[in-house]
């Protein structure tokens, strides 16, 4: 039953559509379409017959009086309905349909297929009729048809490739994934500048990592037996960004970039995105291939120091981190400043140097001096200088100086008001009052930077809110929060053997506290952080199993799967762990990262 507001506009928009017809006539036609969106066929249909003998009136009611003789099973009617209407239309093909449509919902299966052929007799003498006819088969849910009106139009026309993207829905529609797929591929293969839409249409097809698989192999098959089809290469491309596999991305990318002879563009772009995802050596590779194939290329100085980058990333996240390879890092950015001057190119080369010194050499006076070189060789660049000083706040709170600090992000965040280097400078006085035990200051500034524009920014004022909070409901002094912010700003420091003291007595003191879920976490990582690899195992089971129902589980669990395979070499373990993950937590931030983990390990794909 039809509710009285959409009735309503029901009957607005008929009246609207009706201006031609007289009055009373509009009023008949206006009840007959409410019985009708009641399902009070008799009604309707009394009416409909009464108005249906004016062609112009007929082709107004047409399709509910056609479907409210079927819902009666006046099969006559019906059938002398859709005859009328073919016959004063011979050119409009969907009447025909619907005649073979009256026919099946009698049962007459037989005499519907031959009216199907016979329409495709007809397309192939008129072809422009074809669009309609295939339109009105998926209208009126019937795919089938839709399939036999495509497949004959391909035969009669001899185009392999027509009506793909229609043919791909009307195989989705019955299920067909396989076929579907098929013919989007085919679809790009002859449509190269619509291969956008074909990959948004491929993800609404295909999401389980099986379905990956299958698609990458036909593509690795049609690839083989003919290369020059390079819609193949960007395929393949896609899947591997999809999966994280950024080596094997790597490979597209790169005969991507020696076909179109892009210097590197593209490979540069799949570089960052694997570096974001904390893929060092595939997005090092990847800068390495640009700086050795285009030696005298606009990319040379950008891929080389971040060439650099990668290697300082992945020397960062190897614990416990070598002074040495530190050293022997800023030599090799020493020697890209020597052959490239210090300007404007090597401006964030001369930043990562700074904070190096800063962090890992303890020569902070050093930091500064570089970084105010940097800030000058940057050509007043509004977000370099910004990100600068973000920095020298950084070192100034190394050094515990933290009212230089707190000025420094201030006058980021007043001059980049709603940019997100401003939102970053927000964050980091916000962590500031934090670490200073100064949690409502800290919220103030949290609860803003929740709407930031940056999820990364968002994601972590919300993080760090929840925390304040949760451990503040109770003990509204905070006190146990109070040490464990301390251990944090220690952890910012580098100074992790005093942190890790602090954490100690923190568990001792605080058992029952809210902040010891987080804080098992963090001496977990912090273990890591000097080498006690194995010791890092305890702190983690015990988030599971004394906080079942913790918001850390899945970060801890997912370390511990880490740590089985990267450190441990532990493969049938982690993969456990993963396994285990996988089911426990479906909906992580994790959860795409420990299935990838997972399939390695398994042995599903190389990476």
């Amino acid at each position: 039953m039809i509710n009285t507001k959409s009735s309503f506009s029901l009957l607005l928009l008929l009246f609207l559509s009706l201006p031609h017809l007289a009055y009373p006539q509009q009023k008949d036609i206006a009840l007959a379409e409410e019985y009708y969106a009641q399902n009070e066929y008799e009604k309707a249909r009394e009416i409909y017959a009464r108005v249906a003998g004016q062609p112009q009136t007929l082709s107004l009611i047409y399709s509910h009086y056609l479907k409210t003789l079927v819902g009666l099973k006046d099969w006559k009617e019906a059938e002398k309905l859709t005859k009328r209407q073919s016959k004063e239309n011979p050119e409009t093909v969907v009447y025909r349909l619907d005649y073979a449509w009256v026919l099946e919902q009698q049962t007459l299966l037989p005499a519907a297929d031959k009216e199907i052929a016979a329409i495709n007799d007809e397309l192939r003498k008129r072809p422009e009729a074809t669009e309609e006819a295939i339109e009105h088969a998926m209208r009126i849910d019937h795919n089938d048809w839709a399939e036999k009106i495509i497949l004959a139009s391909r035969k009669n026309q001899k185009e392999k490739s027509r009506w793909a993207v229609e043919l791909a829905q009307v195989y989705m529609m019955q299920g067909k994934q396989t076929e579907a797929v098929e013919e989007l591929v085919q679809y790009a293969s002859t449509h190269k500048d619509e291969l956008d839409a074909v990959k948004n249409a491929l993800q609404e097809v295909i999401s389980k990592p099986e379905d990956f698989d299958k698609l990458e192999q036909n593509l690795l098959t049609k690839l083989e037996k003919d290369q020059d089809q390079i819609v193949y290469n960007e395929l393949l491309l896609w899947i591997y960004l999809q999966q994280k596999r950024f080596n094997r991305a790597f490979i597209q990318v790169r005969a991507l970039d020696k076909r179109y002879q892009e210097e590197g563009n593209q490979v540069i772009n799949v570089a960052l995105i694997a570096l974001k995802n904390n893929d060092f050596n595939a997005s090092a590779q990847m800068f390495e291939y640009i700086v050795k194939t285009y030696p005298q290329g606009a990319n040379y100085g950008y891929a080389r120091n971040m060439f650099l980058k990668c290697k300082e990333e992945a020397i960062r996240n190897t614990y416990p981190i070598d002074k040495t390879e530190i050293e022997n890092l800023i030599g090799q950015y020493r020697l890209l400043l020597n052959e490239l001057g210090q300007n404007y190119k090597t401006k964030e080369a001369m930043r990562n140097m700074a904070l190096l010194y800063a962090f890992y050499l303890n020569k902070k006076d050093t930091a500064v001096v570089l970084l105010n070189e940097a800030i000058n060789a940057s050509q007043g660049s509004a977000d370099f200088m910004a990100s600068a000083k973000i920095d020298l706040g950084d070192i100034y709170l190394l050094k515990d100086e933290a009212w230089e600090s707190t000025l420094l992000y201030s006058q980021v965040e007043l001059a980049r008001k709603e940019h997100p280097i401003g939102h970053e400078a927000k964050l980091r006085n916000a962590k500031l009052s934090y670490y200073k035990g100064e949690f409502d200051l800290a919220t103030e500034h949290l609860d803003i930077l929740k709407e930031a524009t940056s999820r990364e920014i968002s994601n972590d004022a919300m993080e760090l809110s929840l925390l304040i909070k949760d451990n503040i409901l109770e003990d509204t002094l905070g006190t146990a929060l109070k040490e464990f912010s301390k251990v944090e700003l220690l952890l910012f420091q580098h100074r992790e053997n005093e942190a890790l003291t602090r954490l100690d007595t923190l568990l001792k003191n605080y058992p029952k506290e809210n902040v010891v879920e987080k804080a098992l976490l963090t001496k977990a990582q912090l273990l890591l952080r000097v080498g006690k690899v194995q010791e890092a195992i305890k702190p983690l089971e015990e988030v599971q199993t004394s906080f079942p129902e913790g918001i850390y589980g899945d970060d801890a669990m997912f370390l511990l799967g880490k740590i089985y395979e990267v450190h441990l070499q532990d493969k049938e373990k982690a993969k456990t762990v993963y396994q285990d993950f996988l089911i426990k937590f479906p909906a992580s931030v994790f959860t795409a990262e420990a299935r990838k983990r997972f399939r390695i390990l398994r042995g599903d794909f190389m990476n």
